[in-house]
């Protein structure tokens, strides 16, 4: 088959073995997404095991584009799913497999895998990214015919930098879920204020009545 894989994280890395069996065109940058290059290449499909853009609807009106959730939909649609899902808490979820459609989050599910949401959130994506490819396995392989999402809708609000504060009243596990959930390569870190100092958390583990953990502190403003 002929893939697209269009993604803008460094977390995800496609199983060699599709690259062997299928012809492959790798995007990363929004600017070389265009209809004129995607219809050159003809695809069978356009999977996004993760996008930062907004993609038109000439494309996923004319070929079929699967995206990835990681939230039990209906429920999770939205900004920051695995984020949300973890303050909520959420012990796992399902990864989905969807057609992408107008509607954010919206579309029929092809396929899912439940990953565990315990430990920092490196480790999450790396769980995810390996669903992500047994998931591209088994579209490609199968050709499901994607099903409509059946609940109630939840939608999640994405979370913003000050979202990164900790609450203060919080107990020590929703305080060690809070630093774990944003420890990855490109997010920012969970904090406490102090004064005029930021401290950022990072590389937490949590024993029974305590929270091993790195800090950085850094002044908020500087003079």
């Amino acid at each position: 088959m002929r893939l697209v894989i269009a993604c803008s994280k460094n977390w995800f890395r496609l199983d060699q073995s599709i690259r062997k069996s299928n012809e492959v065109l790798s995007i990363y940058d929004p600017s070389e997404l265009t209809e004129a290059k995607v219809r050159e290449f003809a695809p069978n499909y356009i999977f996004f095991p993760h996008w930062n853009w907004i993609v038109g609807k000439e494309l996923f009106n004319n070929f079929e584009c699967v995206v990835f959730h990681t939230a039990p939909l209906p429920y999770g649609r939205g900004g920051s799913p695995i984020q949300n899902l973890i303050i909520e808490g959420f012990t796992d979820s399902p990864v989905c497999a969807l057609k992408m459609t107008e509607k954010i989050d919206g579309g029929p599910i092809y396929s899912q895998k439940v990953v565990s949401l315990s430990g920092d959130l490196s480790q999450i994506f790396e769980r995810i990214g390996k669903s992500i490819n047994e998931l591209i396995k088994e579209i490609i392989r199968d050709s499901p015919t994607p099903v409509e999402q059946i609940g109630e809708v939840h939608n999640f609000k994405r979370r913003t930098g000050t979202d990164n504060l900790i609450p203060t009243d919080l107990t020590l596990e929703q305080m060690y879920d809070r630093i774990r959930m944003l420890d990855a390569e490109g997010y920012p870190l969970s904090y406490f204020e102090v004064g005029d100092n930021q401290i950022e958390f990072s590389s937490a583990t949590f024993e029974a009545h305590y929270i091993v953990a790195k800090c950085r502190i850094k002044k908020m403003h500087v003079r």
